[in-house]
This record gives structure tokens, sequence and C-alpha cells, in this order.
């Protein structure tokens, strides 16, 4: 096969040298713009995981990228005057320049042939079997193509330049000085015996601030060495992007996304040849991670098996290729994502003291988990459970195990909860006329006795004709106040756990089938009618129309949330929820999606929250003041023109404004056009910006589904509380059986079970051995 790689970079020769091993037979051809051992940039880094892979490739090559390695293993984050130090990463780094070397030499060993000095500017001219479009981020070739490559870039909004220094640095640094101008960040890293590379990275408002962006090149390093001074002892920095003038060194990096890899060029023959993008020019992962060259090795490892898995059906191989790599590239490139938006929102988390701040830096991406964290550096996170658990008032014992995050306790005004796991608000539809029954007593009874520190009731609504479904609870009369006041003394006799309502208003979306027989859609007989913030059919063709409410509407159902939250009162709950989320009544005046009002409860955003201040501060007024009301929102519709993250923080403020103690972050529900992101712990970054931009404790939800969930997000201060809801109606004692499973032992069980406590730690201590043996 005749093959051309365009771009000689470490994607482009290292294919070659893969297929010129695997085949000698086939003429591999690499041509590259730049000179014979000549390139730009400073370091690059790659994990343990990474070398691994580049061993089972070709043994030879990655002997010599070992040898050049500087390996380290420990992580220090710089932040206001003090360190923190985390190991066991296993890290490596490279100059770029050796590492393109020992490729180099490796494919003139098989008898590639490369081609310098020779500026590509189109595929034509080569006839080929195959050509490798490797050619970096700004692509000449996915240009040409980019109606068959479909390419999304995304410029990110940190500036960056990327220079070395001769300090070596024995640990992967990361530094942040504040400026008048606002947060500047370095990463910094060893490479060699005389250099180390040093990034330097701010938003592009702060780099502008700072004058940046008219500084000369010299004079923009001088003022990044002024800056790092104290990292740097006495070193200069330095740029080998020579051919860069002034301010054009610091760049804006682009997240690249190709929707497709492959483009078969027509030939003038009637054949085609397959013009595939590997590296750069198919995808980008932010330097923050590490994974850019890793990507492009794996890209060029994974064709090559693909080849040789698919011998004579090039095409066939080419289908692997892509789909195999397009999972593990957009994994790669979604940690990479969460990570690039921690760093240019530095001054989020710059309020947080240092130990939690470079926790948060360590698990940023996500890649990095709580246990993942004991796995590598045991007396690291110790170290800091205790300080976590001591901020949340206990006496740390240093004889006895850490406290993991999830189990320390959490005060709102008079009520402590003793740990942050939540029973989330989970409908159930098996009210009768409104009133919980024995099914509720069961149902939230269990789970009370389960661990988790509150459970909340599903959705109770404040009317009958504020009802989801004829399912739903209420608390609008004596006999349903009854009824829930059974349920909560069963609750505070029987468990140590609290219990909250959540009480709500179902708007357009009432007078609905139980889940089973049809989620939202209308009753087949018995409807009633409803009211929204504006006229409004949520099933399009389906659904019944509501009408807009009229002043009179308005005043009487905040009426009727007054009298629920009385009649809670009297029912003995410790905590009362606000749901002004997923397109109910009071969600409905928040988003422009539902809210098409030209009174003062619709247009701006200050009208359209309103109503639902108002409503807050009706029941704020009923409800004791040493008892806590959080508000549960969609912080995102995921529907152009809806509801976004920015908009959930001001409407976080101003429910903060009024007095709410906590903002249960949800998103979606509001349209049926919402296109949502799914995956684990989704919903987890919205209670992150809400809790650190709005100033106010939140409760993150949404695909939390184990204790190290749980830990990563009240460790790293991206909520305060942690809401589960479907693992706990596979589990009632879901949070005890966590504590098992991290092998938590200091966790009260209800005496009725405790039988049953020792088993279930000691085989999980069976299973957990039985992992380590077969790990080592």
């Amino acid at each position: 096969m005749r093959i051309v790689c365009i771009g000689g970079g470490p994607a482009g020769l290292y294919f070659g040298l893969l297929m010129k091993k695997q085949n000698p037979a086939d003429e591999v051809t690499v041509v590259e713009r730049n000179r014979p051992y000549d390139t730009f940039g400073w370091g690059v880094v790659f994990s343990d995981q990474t070398l691994g892979n580049l061993r089972r490739a070709d043994e030879a090559s990655a002997a010599a990228i070992l040898d050049a390695f500087n390996h380290w293993d420990d992580i220090d984050i710089h932040i206001n005057g003090r360190t923190q130090r985390s190991s066991g990463h296993g890290f490596c780094g490279i100059g770029r320049k050796r590492l393109l070397n020992i490729l180099q030499e490796r494919a003139e060993a098989l008898g590639v042939k490369l081609v310098f000095e020779t500026q590509v500017t189109s595929d034509e001219a080569y006839d080929a079997d195959l050509i490798i479009a490797c050619d970096g981020a700004n692509s000449v070739v996915r240009t040409k193509y980019a109606a068959t490559y479909k390419p999304d870039i995304d410029l990110r909004s940190c500036r960056f330049v990327w220079l070395g220094t001769e300090k070596l640095f024995d640990a992967f640094t990361f530094a942040f000085e504040k400026t008048e101008f606002g947060w500047f960040q370095a990463h910094a890293y060893r490479f060699d015996d005389h250099m180390s590379t040093f990034i330097v990275e701010a938003p592009e408002r702060v780099w502008r601030a700072a004058g940046l962006d008219e500084m000369s090149k010299e004079d923009g390093i001088a003022f990044c060495e002024r800056l790092f001074a104290k990292y740097l002892d006495g070193h200069a920095l330095k740029s080998n992007a020579q051919h860069l003038r002034g301010s054009s060194q610091w760049i804006r990096f682009p997240r690249i996304v190709n929707e497709t890899w492959v483009h078969n060029r027509a030939n003038g023959d009637g054949s085609v040849t397959p013009v595939v993008l590997m590296g750069d020019a198919a995808h980008t992962a932010h330097f923050s991670i590490g994974s850019g060259t890793k990507l492009a090795l794996e890209d060029a490892i994974e064709l090559t098996n693909s080849i040789a898995a698919h011998p004579g059906d090039l095409p066939a191989a080419l289908d692997h290729y892509t789909d195999v790599r397009s999972v593990d590239v957009l994994r790669i490139q979604n940690a990479a994502r969460n990570s690039t938006e921690w760093f240019e929102n530095v001054d989020r988390y710059a309020s947080f003291e240092p130990e939690q701040f470079a926790y948060s830096l360590l698990t940023r991406s996500q890649r990095i988990s709580h246990e993942n964290l004991r796995s590598r550096d045991a007396a690291y996170l110790a170290e800091f459970e205790n300080w976590i658990a001591q901020r949340s008032g206990l006496d740390i014992d240093g004889s006895k195990r850490s406290v993991p995050p999830m189990f320390t306790p959490f005060t709102v005004r008079g009520v402590t909860l003793k740990n942050r796991v939540v029973v989330s608000p989970m409908a159930q539809y098996s009210a009768v006329d409104g009133i919980a029954g024995d099914y509720h007593l069961m149902h939230l009874g269990a789970r009370a006795m389960g661990g988790a520190a509150l459970v909340m009731t599903e959705m109770t609504c404040v009317s009958p004709e504020g009802r989801i479904t004829p399912g739903c609870p209420g608390l609008y009369n004596e006999t349903q106040r009854d009824a829930w006041r059974r349920i909560v003394d069963f609750v505070h006799r029987e468990s140590d756990a609290k219990i909250g309502i959540q009480l709500g208003h179902a708007g357009a979306k009432a007078s609905t089938r139980v889940s089973w027989e049809g989620t939202d859609k209308p009753l087949e007989e018995g409807n009633w009618p409803i009211v929204s913030a504006s006229r409004q059919q949520y099933l399009k063709g389906i659904s019944q129309w509501s009408h807009a409410a009229t002043a009179d509407d308005l005043r009487e159902i905040k009426e009727q949330f007054v009298r629920s939250t009385e009649l809670a009162v009297d029912a003995g709950f410790d905590w009362l929820e606000l749901h002004c989320a997923h397109g109910y009544l009071l969600s409905g005046f928040l988003s422009l999606l539902t809210n098409q009002r030209d009174d003062e409860y619709g247009g701006s955003p200050a009208n359209r929250l309103r109503f639902p201040i108002e409503v807050f501060n009706a029941i704020r007024a009923v409800w004791p003041k040493d008892k806590p009301i959080s508000v549960r929102i969609s912080a995102h519709d995921w529907v152009d023109g809806g509801i976004t993250p920015d908009d959930a923080v001001q409407i976080a403020r101003a429910f903060k404004e009024a007095g709410a103690d906590m903002i249960d972050v949800s998103s979606g529900q509001v349209s049926k056009e919402e296109k949502p992101v799914y995956g684990r712990m989704f919903q987890t970054p919205f209670s992150d910006r809400v809790r650190n931009e709005a100033g106010i404790a939140t409760i993150a939800v949404g695909a939390i589904s184990e204790a190290d969930h749980v830990n990563s997000i009240i460790a790293a201060g991206r909520a305060d509380l942690c809401a589960v809801a479907r693992p706990h109606l596979a589990n009632p004692s879901w949070t005890l059986d966590q504590a098992a499973k991290i092998g938590y032992v200091d966790i009260k069980w209800p005496k009725q079970y405790f039988a049953a406590k020792s088993q279930l730690e000691r085989g999980y201590e069976r299973e957990r051995a039985q992992r380590a043996e077969g790990e080592a």
C-alpha cells in the first residue's frame, strides 16, 4: 500500500513507522514543512498508562522514549503563599524536539521516506492508496474538505503562551498569582536535564486588562518573569517561536471536533483515495490534561491495528478506526473540557482555602475521583478528609480512619444533618385524594432508616388543581396534614434522619396520567382546568391548553402556598423546599420559553422572578425561622432561548437575597424541545456555578450513583449536599451500603438491622482484597 502522511508531527511519524513495521512492503512517505530534526514547542507529558500503549505498539521506539523521559509522581499547587502537594500521579515529561527526533530516527531505520521543508497546499499533489491528514490544528486538508469533515472549532476564552525555562521543577507545578487585573496561572514541568516547560495562561479579559495584547513579545515575557519570579529562582523565561511577533505568541486554545474523519477523494481514473484525519487535525484536548500527543499516538496505533484486523478491506478498517477512536477521543475531550473550564474560571474557586482549592484542581476533569486519589496518595487524602471533617464541626481523632466527606454533618439554621446524602423527591403517584397513605409510610420510612440524612417527599401540591396527576399527594386540608404527620412522626421516632416536604404547583403540566399510564399525557376523562404563566400546551397537539394566570389566580395560588406551609409546620416537617423547576407553575414564570406575559410578571428577568419571589417571601414569613427552605430550580432548559447556567446564577442570587438557605440545582423538563447532554454527575457543574458564583449552598442532583461521586462533589466544593434518586429506589439503604462498600464502618445502623452490618462490611472487604490482589 502507498501511504502519504501530510504532517511530520507525532501522529504522522508514528503511524508511518508502525505501518512500515507491520508491512515492510508498504511505501510510506511523511511530508513535513519544517527542516530535518527541527521543531517548535518545549516539553510534552505522558501518563504511565500511555507508556504501556507505546511499549505494546513498538518496543524499540518506546524504549528510546522511556530512556529520555523525566518521571515524577508529585503535583505542587501554589496559591496565596501556600503549597499543597499530592503524589502518585505517574507522569513523564519529554522534550517535543527529542520525541520527534526519536520517531524520525525510528521511521528512517524502518525505511519510511521523510520529506522535509515541504509546505503541502493540497493533498491532490500525492497519488496514494491512503493519505493521512495530520497537519495540525490549522489543517489545510481539513479546511479543504470541511463539507465532509464538518469541523466544530471552539476557541476557548483564555490566552496562553508556551515558554521554557532552565529552572528545573521537581513536580508538576501549578502556580496561581492574583494581579490587579485578575488571576494568572502557570503550568510548569521538567522535560529533560536542562529545561522545563512553563505555560502562562489567563482569561482574555484579564490578559487585555494587563495590556499584554499591546506588548511586544519581549515585554510580554518580561511581564511573566516578574509575575512568577518566586517560582523561577532567577531563571529567565524563553520563547522558541521566533517566527511570532508581539502579542501573537499568546493564543486561544481551539477545541476541535469533527463529525467525520474520512473523506474519499475522487481521482481522475474513477478510483477514490481515503483522506483520513489524525492527531490535532481530527481533535484537540486542552494542554491542562496533557493528552494531545497521547491522542495522536493512540490514533496511529488504532489505525494500524484496524488495518491489520481488516486485511484487504480498507473501508472497513477506516470505519472501525473512526468508530473506536471517536468514542475514546470524546471521553478525553469531555474531561479536557471540564479541565479547560476550571482554568477559565479560577476566580470562582480562588476564595477556597488552599486545601480545598488544590483538591478541586486535582479532580477538575472528573477523571480523578475521590477514591482514585486515595489509591494514588492515601496519606494526602486522609489529611484532606480530616481537614474537611474539622470544618464541619467533627472532633478528629488522628488514631482513627478519616471521615469521608459524605459522612460529615451539615447545619442549616437550626437543623443539623448527620451526613450529606438526601433522598431526592421522587414522584410515586400513589396517593388517594391527595392523601399520603401506607405506601408513603413504607417508602419514606424505609429510606429514612437506610442511612440518608434528609428524606424529601415527592412534590406535594398546594391545591387539587395543582396536582400533576390524581395520584399525587397534597397538603391543602387537615386530613392530608394528619397523614403526613403520621409519616413525619415515624421518621423522627425510628431514625435520626430529617424529613422535608417539597411544595409545588404543576401549572401547565397538571391533570395528567400517572407515569406508567403515559407520562405527561392528559387524563382520558375527568380533566380539570389548568393554569400557567402564559397560555401553553406542554405536549403539542396532545396536552390540554392552560390559561394564563390572572391577578386573582396569582393571589389565590400564593394563599394556597401559605396555607400548605402552615399545614407543613403543623405536621412537623424539618425542611421545606419550594419547587421552581421542571416547567411546573413557578418554573413557568422564570423561563422565556413559557412566560410571554406583558405585565409586571413578564419580560425582564426581574419581572419573571417577581411571582416566584412573592411566593417565597410569603412562605418564609410563616415557616419557622430555625428551619431551612431550599428552592429547586432548572439551571438549564437545554433549549435555545431558555434558561442558561448564567441565568441560574442570577435566579439563585435573587432567592438568596430573599432569604433562601439552599438552591437545589436541577435542569430540564421545561420544554419537550430540550436536548440535554447526559452523563455521570451531568448536572453537578450547574450546582458548582450557582454555589461558587451566587455564594449560596447548593444541592447537586443528577446521575449521582456512588459514594465516590458524593465524596468528590462535596470535597471539591461543588455542592453541600447530594440528592440521590434512582439508586434509592433500587436500594432504600443505599447510604449504609455505600459506607460498607468504601470501608467506612463508623456509621450508625438502625438497631433492628444491626445484625447485617458486619456481614455486609466483611463481604465488601473481601471484594476489595480480591480486587487488589488481581491488580497486583
